[in-house]
Parts: structure tokens; sequence; C-alpha cells
């Protein structure tokens, strides 16, 4: 999907300083009569070239080191390594990579006419891309099946929600997500833009393959499919608790808290992503017009998209205590204080029964 999330500004890019006989042969096979070119080309790109290194820059930038945090706050804290927060580390992890593989190549691609990096780090790159989207996505489902086993079944669960599965959970989704991601490596290339007297060049899709079929199983399968079992899940969650009577109130607080975090995270994830989502397959089907409206709605949609890999940590900042306190720790370089308010070591028994999940 993200090849096109690079392929289709490279393309379009490329194409404001060429004439509109480019544009019919890079976006579409269809004639040119059937789009509106009626935008003024030199002004959408001077409005790209100064809005893509601002936004970029500074989702680079708070994702990487907003994930960081996440990712040393809850290594250096014993106690908050649940499930949850373990899948929580390997979504920190999935969007840090996200950031580092996908914006800086992209922000470039979006403002040069050409790929400078070569065919094999193109493979690369969008086959990083890729694994990166679906780790992230996937890592959302197990911590929405994690709640519903926390919730749904709270006793019998407790021998699966472990750590040491939980991190075997993770290792086999990425394991399964670095083997469905192959075909990316195949597809993609550094293809030469046949109708430019430069010969510039851009990473994409190669012309032999179907770009509709490819961004159409990746928008199934890194969005619908997981936003679905995603549904299915809290559905059942919901159900069982508004069921439920006969729960101490402090577990139903702990309950509902972590809950909440998770809904919310997904949430935020599914109003992020749409937008490009819809925008790639329409644009893959040859049905998205080109206008100065469009061009920057899909400017939009893909800040919007990457500004998902560093919000989380703002959401655990506000949705979570623990994370909250860790954070504050870190950032002033504050001594623990547990002395005053731990009157002994918290088992993994009492975390369990008290919260369902230390947040």
């Amino acid at each position: 999907m993200l090849q096109e999330m690079e392929t289709a500004w490279d393309n379009v890019l490329t194409n404001f300083t060429t004439t509109s006989s480019s544009l019919q042969n890079n976006v579409t096979q269809k004639s040119v009569e059937d789009w509106d070119y009626s935008f003024d080309r030199q002004q959408v790109e001077r409005i790209v070239v100064v809005v893509v290194p601002i936004f970029f820059g500074m989702i680079g930038i708070l994702g990487f080191v907003g994930n960081c945090l996440v990712v040393t706050v809850v290594a250096a804290n014993p106690g908050m390594r649940s499930t949850t927060n373990i899948l929580i580390i390997n979504l920190a992890v999935a969007d840090l990579l996200f950031v580092i593989f996908c914006i800086p190549f992209t922000a470039t691609d979006f403002v040069l006419p050409f790929w400078p990096f070569g065919n094999i780090w193109c493979k690369i790159v969008q086959y990083l891309i890729i694994v990166t989207a679906y780790a992230s996505v996937y890592t959302l489902v197990l911590m929405s099946l994690d709640r519903y086993l926390a919730v749904v079944h709270p006793v019998t669960s407790m021998s699966w929600r472990t750590e040491n599965r939980a991190i075997l959970a993770i290792c086999i989704a990425w394991a399964m997500i670095f083997a469905i991601s192959t075909p990316a490596l195949v597809v993609h290339g550094e293809d030469m833009d046949g109708s430019s007297s430069e010969n510039l060049t851009a990473c994409r899709i190669l012309p032999q393959y179907d770009w509709p079929f490819f961004q159409m199983s990746f928008f199934l399968m890194s969005y619908l499919l997981p936003l679905m079992l995603i549904c299915f899940f809290y559905i059942c969650m919901l159900v069982r608790l508004w069921r439920r009577s006969r729960v101490s109130a402090e577990s139903r607080r702990g309950r509902r808290r972590v809950t909440r975090l998770v809904l919310v995270v997904v949430g935020v994830f599914a109003f992020c992503w749409c937008p490009i989502q819809v925008i790639l397959v329409t644009k893959s089907l040859h049905v998205y017009p080109l206008s100065s409206t469009t061009i920057m709605l899909q400017i939009a949609s893909h800040i919007l998209a990457y500004t998902n890999s560093c919000v989380n940590p703002i959401l655990y900042a506000f949705l979570s205590d623990s994370f909250r306190k860790a954070f504050r720790k870190i950032i002033y370089c504050k001594p623990r204080s547990d002395h005053n308010r731990q009157l002994g070591p918290l088992t993994r028994t009492t975390r369990a029964s008290s919260t369902g999940d230390i947040l």
C-alpha cells in the first residue's frame, strides 16, 4: 500500500513540471480529456515543497522521541510489564520502524522529481513500509483480543495471558507478516519514466504487475479485516460488561480504564488511516480526479495517516496514570518514590485480580 503513498506522489509531483502527456502516461491509462487538470502546478509544487518538510519533519521527530519513550518507560519499570503493555511496546516498535523507514523516504519522494536511492533500496523500503504497517494494525488486533479475554474470560484466560505467551504471539505475528509481505519485494522496483525527456525514475509497482489487485488486497488485509476483528472483540466484550453484575468496583474501574485506552488507540488508527486508504484504492482504479483540491486532500491524508505513528504516546500520557508518571520521571530525571506508597512488592496475581492490567 504504502508503495502508493510514495509512488502516487512521485507520479504527481514529477508531473507538476512536465506536460499533460506525462500526466496521462503516469497517473492513469485513460485519455487526458477524462481528467480535470485545471490547477496551478507551480503553486501546488511550492506548497508541497514547504508543507512536506515541515509537517513530515515534526511527525518524524515526535514519532521517534515519543515511541522511544514508550519503550524506555516499560523496559525500565518491571511493574509495568503486563501483557497489554508488552503489546504496547510492540506497537511502539512498529510505529518507530514506520517512522524511520517511511517518513524520510516519502518526504524525499515528495520533494524530488525522481527516486535517488536505487532499485534495491526501493524494494527494501517498500517491503519494510508494508511490514511495519501490518505490524501496527495487527498489534491492535492482539490488544483487542487481550482485552476480550481479560473481560469475557477473566479466570480461564489467566493461564494464557502471560508475558511469555504475549511475546510468543508477537513473534509469530512478525514471522507471518514478514512472509506475507514478500510479494512487495517482487512487484516494486525503480521504473523509468518513459514519457520524460530527462530519463527520470520512480519507485513504484512495476507496470507488468496488477496495481488495483495489490492495492485492494492491502486495503482488505491491513484495514478492513483487522477493524472487523477488533469490532467483533469489542462488541462481545461490551455485551459481557453490561450483563455482568457481581464484579468488584476496583476491578471494574481497572478493566474500563485499560479498555478505554485500547479503544481510543484503535479508534484513532481507524480515523487516521481511512482517508488515505480510500484515496489509494480509488487512484489504483483510475477514478481519482486530479485537481488542486484533490492534490491538497491527498497531502492532508498522508499527513493525517503518518500522524498516527506519533500520536499513541500522547494518548498513553493522557489516558494512563502509570505512563504519565513514568514519562515525568524520565523527562525530569526524578528518582522513584515508591517507598511511600508501596507496602510490599505487587505480585502478578495481585495486579491481575485488581485491575486486569497495570496501566
